[in-house]
């Protein structure tokens, strides 16, 4: 269909809503429906009747009865379902379609049905690729006028609505109204096939997608289709090299706006999602649902191969390379490959010398921060990780997960050469180390290597003379646990 022929849909659906305000007067009260019908059939012309608050004027009196209704506020039309009141029984007639479902305009293109006239004309010029509306400053068009009033404020740095609780601000109130279910915690709209909640409609319907398959928007460039328009938008600026956002305070651009937001956090540090369970706080709202699944214990993403679940889709990548051996990642110095790029980061503090993260209570460093924190609960005794079948405590997630598999049996790593399995990773790697002969801990002053970094740091002691195991009951020091337990023995015989 062409496009002149879309202008004459929209033109006739225009014609037909003018009937239909006709049709509607014999529902009018019934004085007003006689006058305005008298005026209506006779076509006659008469002297304009003038607004006594206002001043405006109309033609006749029908008119003037509908519009002095804004200033007394008087609506004698109700809904029937919801209550809501209107001036205008054209108005109910066109508000009962939310209840009823009905949706009498279709887009001829693509086949879309709208309930209302207005977002229907909007629709059909995104067929056209009319966009009247330009911005002055940046050259940029929008299909509707609110569009443009509301891209200018971003030149202007307009932010009228501001938020009674956080005091942020807004350019637009639509804005605002979504950011308040933040702090509401409001999510009302429903999915019905799986019952998540969402803050905002049009994230619902994006979601809904991912349950009928439909991408309804494909890139005139490589084909590609999106769910979501936004998502087009934010994927045709690949093919254009367009940046339009930019960071004030390093200069730094972005393609997407979500992106943009994120970064400038950076600079903030606002971390405005919080966990209510523990506290913890994110920059990003994916980054807190992630969060959410360790409380939960929710693990959606499964592997293929194995059928172990995690809880976001990063992981189960990562988690692959263990079935295929992959090593992506490899040291600039050394060559050593790893799978992922957080382990290659951390073994890169080797050869810089990066500064470590030192214990102020024993002075021990770390190559990472979150190891730091974790050392540090060995002091404090926080054990903020609980089994819930036994109760016990773990200074570390990775503890806890370890210490379930006791009560379900797991053992997910086996030995390719004997058959033996494991509970435990590091146990199953000290394991193979019997079969390949490694020695990956190496004395610095005799050369003796050994399988396990505990045998090392057992074995120093014979070169520095460290004794910190001593006896409780006569005080004699001893450089092993054992030897200490079993001279223990001696004061009970």
């Amino acid at each position: 269909m062409s496009f002149k022929k879309i202008g004459e849909v929209v033109e006739t659906e225009q014609f037909l809503v003018k009937q239909e305000l006709l049709s509607y007067k014999s529902s009018e009260p019934e004085g007003q429906a006689q006058v305005e019908s008298k005026h209506v059939d006779s076509g006659l012309t008469r002297n304009p009747i003038k607004c006594d608050t206002c001043g405006k004027t109309f033609r006749y009196d029908c008119h003037l009865t509908k519009h002095v209704r804004v200033h007394t506020g008087e609506k004698p039309y109700s809904c029937s379902t919801c209550g809501k009141g209107f001036s205008q029984m054209i108005n109910l007639k066109t508000h009962m379609r939310i209840h009823t479902g009905e949706k009498p305009y279709s887009c001829s293109i693509c086949g879309k049905m709208f309930t209302f006239l207005s977002p229907f004309k909007i629709h059909v010029k995104i067929h056209a690729g009319e966009k009247p509306y330009s911005c002055s400053t940046c050259g940029k068009k929008f299909i509707m006028k609110s569009g443009l009033e509301s891209h200018v404020k971003i030149h202007t740095g307009e932010k009228p609505h501001s938020c009674s609780i956080c005091g942020k601000k807004f350019t637009m109130k639509s804005g605002l109204e979504s950011h308040m279910t933040i702090h509401t915690g409001e999510k009302p709209y429903s999915c019905s096939t799986c019952g998540r909640r969402f803050r905002k409609k049009s994230i619902l319907e994006g979601h809904v997608r991912i349950h009928t398959g439909e991408k309804p928007y494909p890139c005139s460039y490589c084909g590609n289709v999106f769910s979501r328009m936004v998502n087009l938008k934010t994927h045709m600026r690949i093919h254009t090299g367009e940046k339009p956002y930019s960071c004030s305070a390093c200069g730094k651009r972005f393609s997407s706006f979500s992106g943009f937001k994120n970064h400038t956090r950076i600079h903030t540090g606002e971390k405005p999602y919080s966990c209510s369970s523990c506290g913890k706080t994110f920059t990003q709202r994916s980054g807190l649902e992630t969060h959410m699944r360790i409380h939960t214990g929710e693990k959606p993403h499964s592997c293929g191969t194995c059928g172990k679940r995690f809880s976001d889709s990063s992981a189960v990548k990562k988690h692959m390379r263990v079935h295929t051996g992959e090593k992506p990642h490899s040291c600039s110095a050394c060559g050593k490959r790893f799978s992922d790029m957080m382990k290659l980061k951390s073994h890169m503090k080797i050869h810089t010398g990066e500064d470590l993260h030192s214990c102020t209570i024993c002075g021990k460093g770390f190559i990472q921060v979150n190891h730091l924190t974790r050392h540090m609960r060995t002091h404090t005794g926080e054990k903020p990780y609980c089994c819930s079948t036994c109760g016990k405590g773990f200074g570390d997630l990775s503890g806890l997960k370890r210490h379930m598999r006791i009560h379900t049996g797991e053992r997910p790593y086996s030995c390719s050469t004997c058959g033996k399995t494991f509970s435990d990773l590091t146990a199953f790697k000290t394991h193979m180390r019997l079969h390949t002969g490694e020695k990956p801990y190496s004395c610095s002053v005799c050369g003796k290597s050994f399988i396990q970094m505990i045998h090392l740091k057992n074995h120093m002691r014979r070169h520095t003379g460290e004794k910190p195991h001593s006896c409780s009951i006569c005080g004699k020091r001893f450089s092993h646990l054992t030897n200490m337990k079993t001279h223990m023995n001696s004061h009970t015989d």
